[in-house]
């Protein structure tokens, strides 16, 4: 006979109890054993892939959002530890490298990428503004700098159109003008804004700081290009003068910026130390009258031998090529940034433009050379 067991009632209920805490079979809890992260009394259903905080519903997700500002996207660059390293871990990396992959295949074949860097109208403008000791450079042609430029320049009256962008910081307000002759005034290109007659009135409602200020008390300045980040510089310009004179040995991206200052503000522009401009010519020249002297140095004529010559070894090496250029222009200010392809262009237009005191500089070096060889018999047969 097999044996019986009874079961008490209390047992029973027990185990009917635990059955419908297990539930069906064949169903999983999602989040097992934990509340929501945002209400707490619902049972979590989800997990955010971010911050893996657990949320019940789709209002509770939003309002996660809302007060954490969590984007709820998974980090996929996140640092993961070899015991937490699994099969989706490996999967999720193995997807990243085929985005990266594809990103790079969409970029190779993006038209914007192809459009070269300069056009013929960059060239032809940079060349006018040569002309005018402008130095005027630009940026591809798919900035949005670019593509605002409206400068135009006539080739035969050597007149430029500029594209002009005016800034009043005090204002939070910064206006585009087109076509500005570049014979006009700064005061001429301000009126239309900031005078208290003549200006447009809704431009007067916005600039009305600087309209109430006199103009004596009203600066313009303008970056200085080529130099480091972390050491900003701006030119101030005279408002009297015109347009052309401002830029004058000055560089330009694609297009002036004229920052308009009120005159509690000039300590927020630091300037630029003054230098004079020098020309091509006088650099060169300035070059080989160094090299002349360095010669000078390592053949010395005595009076007594009637041009008969001694050669006295020398002692210092020839400047270098920079240093040479620091002791022509004077000293280069600290964050300015020197371009060496420009050096050699001016080299060049030097060598042709000043090829007279070039070939003077040579021949003066060959007649000692020819001195210095000659012997003292001969010297002495001639005197």
């Amino acid at each position: 006979m097999a044996p019986t067991t009874d079961t008490t009632p209390g047992a029973h209920r027990k185990m009917e109890n635990d059955r419908e805490e297990e539930g069906p079979r064949g169903t999983k809890r999602k989040i097992s054993l934990s509340n929501c992260g945002v209400c707490g009394s619902e049972e979590a259903k989800y997990r955010c892939p971010a911050c893996l905080a657990n949320s019940c519903s789709l209002l509770c997700v939003k309002k996660h959002k809302d007060d954490t500002g969590c984007s709820g996207v998974r980090n996929k660059t996140a640092f993961v530890t070899i015991s937490e390293f699994d099969e989706m871990t490996l999967l999720s990396d193995y997807r990243l490298l085929e985005d990266t992959g594809r990103f790079a295949g969409g970029a190779t074949r993006d038209k914007l990428v192809q459009v070269p860097r300069s056009t013929a109208r960059a060239k032809r403008l940079a060349a006018g503004a040569r002309k005018l000791n402008i130095t005027l450079r630009f940026l591809p042609i798919t900035f949005t700098k670019s593509k605002e430029n409206s400068t135009l320049f006539f080739t035969k009256d050597k007149l430029f159109l500029w594209h002009v962008k005016v800034i009043f910081p005090q204002s939070s307000t910064e206006f585009s003008q087109r076509r500005v002759l570049d014979g006009q005034t700064l005061e001429q290109i301000l009126t239309p804004y900031i005078h208290p007659t003549e200006s447009d009135p809704v431009t007067r409602q916005k600039l009305k700081v600087y309209v109430r200020t006199p103009f004596d008390h009203v600066k313009v300045f303008m970056k200085a290009e080529g130099r480091k980040a972390n050491s900003v510089r701006y030119h101030e310009l005279d408002i009297c003068k015109t347009l052309r004179d401002n830029l004058s040995y000055k560089t330009i991206i694609e297009y002036p910026v004229l920052h308009v200052v009120l005159r509690e503000h000039w300590k927020e522009f630091p300037l630029k130390g003054s230098a004079d401009p020098a020309s091509a010519c006088k650099r060169v020249a300035l070059q080989k009258e160094l090299q002349d002297q360095e010669n000078n140095r390592g053949v010395q004529v005595s009076p007594f031998l009637g041009g008969a010559s001694e050669t006295v070894p020398e002692t210092e090496h020839p400047p270098v090529k920079r240093a040479t250029r620091e002791a022509e222009e004077g000293d280069v200010e600290e964050g300015e940034l020197v371009d060496s392809s420009e050096e050699e262009e001016e080299e060049e237009e030097g060598n042709t433009t000043c090829g007279k005191s070039t070939d003077s500089g040579n021949r003066l070096a060959d007649e000692l050379e020819v001195i210095a060889g000659e012997p003292e018999g001969s010297a002495d047969g001639v005197n």
